[in-house]
């Protein structure tokens, strides 16, 4: 490989998975991924390094791309002044989150391309985001701003050396002390909190929050979701927003799914990419909100959004790709938008006259002076009365024509599509189409779901059994599992579960939470870090605000209660508490900034009172069974609540309902029944055997079926009084 690579001969990131890496592959600098031989050389030969972060539909990151890394002159100062290397946002968040706060911090505001020198030792000491390839405008040019740093680092070491180590300690204030541990857990309040802050930002006339641009933000519209029951005010705010977005240009009109963002106020010119992560969860927000309120356009809009997933961004093997690009030969949205004369040559003049007020281009063009981004300026319900129609009446005159009108498009140019898998997106995925699929009872999305849950679950793991994060083309994934991957993985596992009932998404959440808690859990300080220590990382972070999507320790706190919920071991509600305690502080002083972890601490304090009204008095888990088809020791557990008891299997007194364990799927259940302890509160009442506190049941089975499950019966009773008999049951 020689040093000054030209475009006709790949660079180091020829040998790479990732798509926005390989789109630098012929770039004349000497790129390297993020690793130990990039790192290495660095300090051997003692030259800052030039890090860039991107991703692949990011429309700057292509701008600089073109402008920068491929021009030769550039190129060559890179090389000669640098270690260059490359990192694709989207496979290594736990580095892109550490470098954007060093950029916020020096610059004032991030973005990506995010532009980094860093010394051999990774401390930051100047960053950007986008820079022009020659001086303008007052603003300093590439060239320059290399030059610059190249000079700093040889001619005032110290006082780069200086800047680096101020940066990483802001980084660590800011990532590392973020969080601080309440003596109370935070409750119902907080919620409050974040939906005031939405109130004082909602837009009355066009929905959403704040002015422009507007994004999603799935987390707001969650927080709108579980308030909405209770809260008239949330209920309108959610409504409107939802119903704006719907028609707005942020929505595909033809082909169905969700821009990144809207560029206006009205939701009406998009930033065009497509992410995987934005449909998802605005699958699960608009699915409820169709359920909820039996609305036919929220329960359209689901529909489309999973057949666009369907369309582009499902992968041979089942598993869902990242991205669509926002851009067509250096024109942002040439894809999607039309001219008059387009639409007139595509529908023909009658119906391109009839769908023109539909659609939003019977006014002038509005998007770059000459072109239409395709909207619905009215709801169809308001259009159709107009017009003595019906809604469905409507849609089906309209439906000729939105399918010629998508037929024309597809003979565009195709996008770039990203087409890595991400567990983290796959996760939260497969949870909107099985949350969608079983509230609106569509079997396909549910079949989906489970289709990628078993692709991620099978494919992307180490030779260990861990878990990876990103997987491409038949190349084997190598980044273990950070925090999102877990939790957004468990979340969707649960979801498969409540849609099917189905005994092994239960168990593969449960054995990935335990890989979770091993790997990422703070045992001293409560929460989860995102990433495992390693030694190319500055800062172990724990995530807790959310962003485009939400947070990690909020979604683990979520998948926790819920565990608990489902399995009845008390552990899970554990560390939930604990990571909420981690966090208190910051979710009460900030609860507009953490609405999901909000959401986290009204849903533990509302499973505290469940608890406290109806307490669980035995909690069991499996600790030990053999694999199906096989014969072997199963272990059950049973935690007593303390002040209760329940009578032993043999209690003495033929009266008396003894605790007895029966099996489905099992051949064959030989017990090992501890005798219990006497008890005789009184002399009126005849002696008998009971089991109290925490004891472990140890069994010999045979014949053990896939779908073996183990029924424990018992009647819990203090000193005073008895419970009705209970039952518990467990998948083995």
């Amino acid at each position: 490989m020689s040093d000054h690579p030209s475009r006709s001969e790949p660079n180091r990131l020829a040998g790479e998975s990732s798509p926005y890496l390989l789109l630098h592959q012929h770039n004349p600098v000497d790129w390297y991924p993020w690793g130990p031989e990039a790192l290495q050389r660095a300090r051997d030969e003692d030259k800052p390094i030039f890090l860039s972060v991107g991703y692949s539909t990011c429309y700057w990151c292509h701008v600089m791309e073109r402008e920068s890394f491929s021009d030769q002159a550039i190129a060559e100062l890179m090389n000669e002044s640098f270690v260059n290397i490359k990192i694709d946002r989207e496979e290594r968040p736990d580095l892109d989150e550490i470098y954007m706060v060093a950029t916020q911090v020096m610059a004032g505001q991030g973005g990506w391309p995010n532009s980094v020198f860093l010394t051999p030792d990774l401390g930051p000491y100047f960053a950007g985001t986008y820079f022009p390839p020659t001086d303008a405008h007052g603003r300093p040019g590439f060239p320059t701003v290399l030059r610059s740093m190249r000079d700093a680092w040889h001619e005032r070491r110290s006082d780069v050396l200086e800047q680096a180590e101020s940066i990483v300690g802001a980084i660590r204030h800011y990532l590392e002390e973020r969080s601080a541990p309440a003596e109370e857990l935070p409750g119902r309040e907080v919620t409050e909190g974040a939906l005031l802050d939405l109130q004082r930002r909602f837009d009355q006339t066009w929905g959403g929050f704040g002015g422009a641009p507007k994004f999603p933000t799935p987390s707001n519209l969650l927080l709108l979701t579980e308030l909405a029951g209770d809260n008239p005010r949330a209920a309108e705010m959610l409504a409107a927003t939802l119903d704006q977005m719907a028609r707005g240009g942020i929505y595909d009109q033809l082909g169905g799914g969700f821009h990144r963002y809207a560029t206006d106020r009205e939701w009406k010119i998009p930033h065009f990419e497509k992410m995987l992560y934005d449909n998802a969860w605005l699958l699960e927000v608009y699915a409820r909100y169709a359920h909820r309120e039996s609305d036919a356009e929220a329960a359209r809009i689901v529909r489309e959004t999973a057949g666009f997933i369907e369309r582009e961004l499902t992968g041979p093997e089942g598993g869902f790709w990242s991205a669509l690009d926002a851009e067509t030969d250096g024109h942002e949205g040439a894809f999607y938008v039309w001219t008059r004369d387009e639409l007139n040559s595509a529908l023909g003049e009658e119906d391109a006259t009839f769908l023109a007020p539909l659609y939003g281009f019977d006014t002038a063009p509005f998007f770059e002076g000459s072109h239409y981004v395709l909207h619905l300026p009215a709801r169809l319900a308001d259009q159709g009365a107009r017009r003595q129609l019906s809604r469905e009446e409507l849609l089906e005159q309209m439906e000729s024509s939105r399918r010629r009108l998508l037929a024309e498009r597809s003979q565009r140019p195709a996008l770039l599509t990203d087409d890595k898998v991400l567990a983290d997106w796959n996760g939260m995925t497969i949870s909107g189409l099985a949350i969608a699929g079983r509230l609106l009872e569509e079997e396909a999305f549910i079949e989906r779901a489970a289709r990628a849950a078993r692709f991620v679950l099978e494919t992307l793991r180490s030779a260990d059994g861990v878990l990876l994060h990103a997987w491409r083309a038949g190349s084997g994934a190598k980044v273990p599992a950070l925090l999102g991957d877990y939790v957004c993985m468990v979340r969707g596992l649960l979801a498969l579960y409540d849609a099917t009932e189905e005994p092994e998404w239960l168990e593969a959440a449960v054995d990935l939470s335990q890989e979770q808690v091993e790997r990422l859990g703070d045992p001293d300080e409560g929460g989860f870090f995102v990433a495992a220590e390693s030694d190319d990382v500055l800062v172990r972070s724990k995530e807790i605000f959310d962003g485009a999507t939400p947070s990690g320790n909020s979604l683990a706190v979520l998948n926790l209660l819920r565990l608990a919920e489902l399995t009845g071991e008390a552990r899970w509600r554990e560390l939930a508490g604990d990571s909420l305690r981690a966090f208190g502080s910051v979710v009460r002083e900030r609860p507009n900034a953490t609405p999901m972890l909000a959401i986290a601490a009204r849903r533990h304090a509302a499973q505290g009172a469940d608890a406290a009204a109806e307490p669980k008095i035995v909690l069991a888990r499996i600790e030990a069974a053999p694999e199906a088809g096989e014969e072997g020791e199963v272990r059950l557990r049973l935690e007593i609540a303390p002040g209760w008891h329940i009578y032993a299997a043999d209690p003495g007194d033929d009266a008396l309902p003894g605790t007895t364990l029966t099996a489905s799927g099992i051949e064959q259940l030989d017990v090992e029944w501890p005798e219990g302890e006497p008890w005789q509160p009184s002399d009126a009442l005849p002696p008998a055997r009971i089991y109290e506190g925490t004891l472990t049941l140890v069994a010999q089975a045979g014949g053990v079926a896939e779908d073996a499950t183990l029924t424990l019966t018992f009647q819990p009773c203090d000193d005073n009084n008895c419970l009705a008999p209970q039952t518990l049951t467990l998948a083995l």
